[in-house]
């Protein structure tokens, strides 16, 4: 088995027999994508019900219409897993596409004490990798490592900001993941994304960078959750920790496929629709690079 066949082939959630699961497809016989619904392991195509994702989003219960939409058998998972990376794909045979299509991309930043404290390293390193380690040695002696249970706006938090900002400690990015508003920035375009065993291109000039495991969630117009997925948000660290006004270039570069001194893929494509809550869940990324083999993985609540 392949790198890449043992990274997809848990594709599926331990429960899919009983979640709601949704994707996309490329049909070759009708020229265009499909929204699916996979059961027991099979793709159906739902698009005479459901177009595009975006529509089954705005369902009153998007979880039961996916349930309950008659669709056409296109294929098993493992079939359309097999085919979906472009180096042996049968362009004849269906294969997977990113699972979301008209929805803007949205990401919000420094969500995770970890990565806020991350922000911070690449920002007083200016981008030099070999400059990091000192650097989070001396923030994590500032701020601690642990800062999960700071409620972001608290007076809690806004003691430590002024105890920072005395020290000469204060940043930007502590400013958004302890003071009272959150960074919400668009990711990408509608349809800039790609799926499941896909290429993301890294900007050539990029040296210090990584993927980051991250649940994406689907929204639907009105603000409601109508379920998730798992994203592979790959930033060039060198190139944001330069400065932040470089966001656009360090975050969008990498959705597109394009020449780069690297690859990674990520076995992410199906969208998990819900009907009721969760409280936590864990996640795991796995990555093939030109270069070196990575994995990363995250809990999130």
């Amino acid at each position: 088995m392949s790198p890449f066949q043992t990274l997809v082939v848990a594709a599926l959630p331990d429960d899919a027999d009983q979640a709601a699961l949704a994707g996309r497809v490329w049909r070759p016989d009708v020229s265009g994508p499909s929204v699916v619904a996979i059961r027991d392991g099979v793709a159906f195509d739902i698009s005479r019900r459901f177009p595009t994702m975006r529509d089954l989003c705005e369902a009153d219960d998007p979880a039961a219409s996916l349930r309950h939409a008659d669709g056409e058998p296109i294929g098993g998972i493992d079939a359309l897993l097999a085919n979906t990376p472009v180096e042996t794909r049968d362009p004849e045979r269906p294969w997977l596409l990113a699972p979301l299509d008209l929805q803007a991309i949205k990401a919000a930043r420094v969500t995770f004490a970890v990565s806020m404290l991350e922000r911070v390293i690449e920002e007083r390193a200016r981008g030099d990798m070999n400059a990091a380690g000192a650097i989070r040695e001396e923030v994590t002696r500032l701020v601690g490592d642990d800062l999960s249970k700071l409620k972001p706006g608290s007076p809690e938090a806004m003691r430590l900001k002024d105890v920072l900002i005395r020290q000469g400690a204060w940043s930007q990015y502590l400013e958004v993941g302890i003071g009272p508003d959150a960074e919400i920035f668009t990711k990408a375009q509608p349809l800039a994304s790609v799926g499941t065993g896909m290429d993301a291109g890294l900007h050539p000039s990029s040296a210090w960078n990584n993927p980051e495991p991250e649940v994406v969630l689907a929204v639907s117009s009105d603000g409601r959750i109508a379920g998730a997925t798992l994203g592979n948000d790959v930033n060039l660290r060198d190139v944001e920790g330069r400065s932040a006004l470089l966001l656009g270039k360090a975050k969008d570069n990498e959705l597109r496929v394009c020449a780069a001194r690297s690859r990674r893929r990520s076995p992410v494509g199906r969208t998990r629709f819900v009907g009721r809550r969760s409280s936590a869940m864990e996640i795991s990324l796995g990555t093939l690079g030109a270069e070196a083999d990575s994995c990363a993985s995250a809990v999130a609540s």
